[in-house]
């Protein structure tokens, strides 16, 4: 008999459906994915913290689960939802599969549900908060659930947290500094570390970049101090807003280092310059969203996780370079007079595609440009193709 499972939404709506990976009870903000494939690299993505995603893609886990693909040292997701998940693993590269994955490691599972009914409550409504719960954590896996078990959990989902108005980058970014293995790194980057995922660092490192990764809260003097070539603002989850000493860091350091930013590092960035961010109704996350390239006219299909956006018409010091094509959204921008721009969306992609991995080179041209470096040799990356 399989075990039965719940998911109630902070208005009420209730999805009944199956238990998948780990047993037990979890809330979170309930959002969705639109990848076909990635899986691991969702789950194991900093930025997706406090959240339950939801997977358009209606099967997940027939490739299993691989150390290759992990994009942090952990899954970070609050629960994982989808119409089915594959009780079978065929990938070649495989060394477990997802339920084994998810049972190690924590993270609750939900099959057997509408996603699609559920995904268009979403996208009329906007996010919401909501709880998972399997039968076995009332008692039995052959336990059904109350009323007043429902109204429960409608009242937990309701009381938890919201992530508008939370700074959760101190719980995702790293306690102390580092240096992530490189190739003989001629070029230093300091890497403020908000939630980072593994790939953004790999494409760097590939391309000769010494990185020092510190925790976000690293004040400006600190970073100076590392002598640093160049500087990179990373992805991650919660309200931008939030963190207002990274802000403060970012307006000290404008100017002095050629700075990069991905998609909170992005948002940060605007704020730093004096500029809004505002919560998207749904948010974007995917792998298949177009962008337009303002700078050469080209489409980009680019890989998204992003609840937030920054108001172009609130910065005044930067210009737009990209937009997304679904909504009309700011995708990128460069500062009118400093070698600091910024990106939205996942140019590393994992999961998606490579469409947008140019801008890792661009961020080589600026340091070089910026220190004196250029005819200094670069590295051949080997990383998805990035041949410069």
């Amino acid at each position: 008999m399989r075990e039965r499972a719940v998911l109630v939404l902070e208005d009420g709506t209730t999805y009944h459906g199956y238990a998948f990976g780990h047993r037990g009870k979890s809330v979170g903000e309930v959002v969705f994915n639109t990848a076909q494939t990635g899986y691991q690299e969702i789950l194991t993505d900093p930025s997706y913290h406090g959240q339950i995603v939801v997977m358009t893609y209606p099967h997940q886990g027939n490739y299993g689960v691989n150390v290759f693909d992990m994009e942090s040292n952990r899954p970070w997701v609050r629960g994982f939802v989808a119409r089915e998940f594959s009780k079978y693993t065929a990938g070649p590269r495989a060394q477990q599969s997802l339920e084994e994955f998810m049972r190690d490691t924590g993270v609750i599972g939900l099959e057997g549900i509408d996603t699609r009914a559920l995904v268009r409550k979403i996208r009329e409504g906007g996010v919401m908060k909501g709880a998972i719960a399997h039968a076995s954590h009332f008692g039995s896996p052959s336990y059904r659930f109350t009323e007043e078990d429902l109204a429960a959990l409608r009242e937990e989902a309701r009381q938890w947290t919201d992530i508008d108005g939370r700074d959760m980058t101190p719980e995702v970014s790293t306690p102390l500094p580092y240096q992530f293995p490189t190739f003989k790194g001629q070029r230093r980057v300091v890497v403020m570390d908000f939630g980072i995922k593994h790939a953004q660092m790999r494409y760097m490192a590939e391309l000769g970049f010494e990185l020092i990764v510190v925790p976000g809260k690293t004040k400006p003097a600190q970073i100076m101090a590392l002598e640093p070539h160049g500087l990179f603002v990373s992805n991650g989850p919660g309200d931008p807003s939030m963190p207002r000493y990274a802000h403060e860091t970012l307006w000290k350091l404008m100017g002095l280092l050629p700075t990069f930013g991905i998609c909170l590092g992005h948002q940060l960035l605007g704020l730093a310059a004096g500029g809004r961010t505002f919560k998207l109704k749904f948010g974007h996350r995917g792998a298949n969203h177009p962008v337009k390239n303002l700078l050469t006219s080209k489409i980009e299909i680019t890989s998204q996780n992003h609840g937030y956006a920054v108001d172009p018409d609130s910065l005044r010091d930067f210009k737009p370079t990209h937009i997304n094509l679904n909504d009309g959204t700011l995708e990128g921008m460069a500062h009118l007079r400093y070698p600091v721009f910024s990106v939205q969306y996942h140019p590393e992609a994992c999961p998606g595609p490579h469409d947008a991995i140019y801008l890792f080179h661009r961020f080589l041209e600026e340091v070089d440009a910026f220190n004196g470096l250029t005819g200094m040799p670069v590295e051949k990356a080997r990383v998805g193709g990035l041949g410069v």
